[in-house]
């Protein structure tokens, strides 16, 4: 394997370059190109034909988000030795790798256990294939490792992957409300106390990237046509499920499972949807052909919950919750020049604590159009 990759990534307006063996030997890995055949959005793209884009671009993206990050850290003084930095890039390249097809829409039918576990199990396997090359990086990712801010990097409410997912998301579905200053915001990063934290010059640009990802979820991920499109879905799953329990079956505890889930991918659900078209099973065959030809239900969203609805396989009711902070997650501070450090909900003029602990539930109702 040459000792250097560029790739070309639009979001960038550039190059990507990764020299580091390990961290490419870990992207040749059959499980890691397997992204390349999961898309990032699911299906949005029934909503946003641009929304195409896969895991595979966007764990490179928060790859190059995270090598900016540590240099920045470096530069300011922050003790982080290559191992570490070799850690905490190979625990952002991953952090998704346990997705199943169409991302988190199928996540609660084909398989009973959180996408997070799963990544985890696939980081130890390979690392077992590797004879140890991502002690480091499974720690951090497990948030086990001795420097906290390393996590804090991949997982928190300000890490690469939120970084990166906002832009990219933002860019393939040209929804302008998820670009954010993430050059801006990376160079204003710090650590105090061994917590990720943002100099105060870059108060602003933490509060746009707030409001940002509120306003991507209202528009793009809970998209109201797009959780139509997740529930019929989910209910051709279950039919299916429920005629030929061995259907796309896992079983976490079998030995195979791991090497099982890893083989699939969208083209595979999307070959089985062409091919239940023609089941004699007139639910199966129904649903099948209406997300084949996109004919979705309809559905309304409301601030009440909707009362007496009967629900099956082509109607149903649903919640939706938006927060733009969680205070019980890893908050992000605000370091200032005369050493206070204090949560952004402080700091901030524009956002509150009220404002920031609000969380908006809406209901949704969906049913057939004819």
């Amino acid at each position: 394997m040459s000792k250097r990759k560029i790739i070309n990534d639009p979001v960038y307006d550039g190059f990507l370059s990764i020299d580091d063996p390990v961290i490419l030997s870990v992207i040749e890995h059959p499980w890691f190109q397997r992204q390349r055949r999961i898309k990032q959005l699911g299906l949005t793209y029934l909503v946003y034909p641009g929304a195409m884009h896969t895991r595979f671009s966007h764990m490179l993206g928060a790859l190059n988000l995270m090598g900016r990050a540590l240099e920045v850290l470096r530069q300011k003084g922050v003790e982080i030795t290559d191992d570490e930095c070799r850690g905490a890039k190979l625990a952002i390249l991953l952090h998704d790798i346990g997705h199943g097809p169409f991302s988190h829409t199928s996540e609660r039918v084909l398989v009973d256990v959180p996408h997070e576990e799963i990544t985890l199990l696939m980081m130890q396997r390979i690392n077992e294939e590797m004879h140890g090359a991502l002690d480091v990086a499974i720690e951090i990712f497990a948030d086990r490792y001795h420097k906290h801010f390393l996590h804090q990097l991949v997982s928190s409410q300000l890490d690469m992957d939120r970084l990166d997912y906002l832009g990219r998301d933002s860019y393939f579905t040209g929804v302008s409300e998820g670009i954010v200053g993430t050059d801006r915001i990376i160079s204003m990063l710090n650590v105090h106390h061994d917590e990720l934290v943002v100099d105060e010059k870059g108060i602003y640009s933490v509060e746009k990237f707030i409001i940002s990802r509120r306003l991507m979820y209202w528009q793009v991920y809970m998209h109201k046509t797009v959780i139509a499109a997740d529930q019929l879905l989910l209910n051709i799953l279950r039919r299916a499920r429920g005629l030929d329990p061995t259907v796309f079956h896992f079983d976490p505890s079998s030995g195979d499972f791991l090497d099982r889930f890893a083989e699939l991918d969208d083209d595979d659900i999307m070959v089985a949807l062409k091919h239940w078209q023609h089941s004699d099973d007139e639910i199966l065959s129904t649903l099948s052909m209406n997300l084949v030809n996109r004919h979705l239900p309809a559905i309304k969203i409301s601030s009440e919950p909707f009362e007496g609805v009967e629900c099956d396989y082509f109607h149903g009711t649903g919640e939706l919750h938006n927060r733009s902070y969680d205070f019980n997650d890893q908050e992000i501070k605000v370091l200032y020049k005369d050493g206070r450090c204090v949560d952004i909900s402080e700091a901030s003029d524009q956002l509150d604590h009220h404002f920031l602990e609000k969380q908006v539930t809406k209901y949704y109702n969906y049913y057939p159009k004819q």
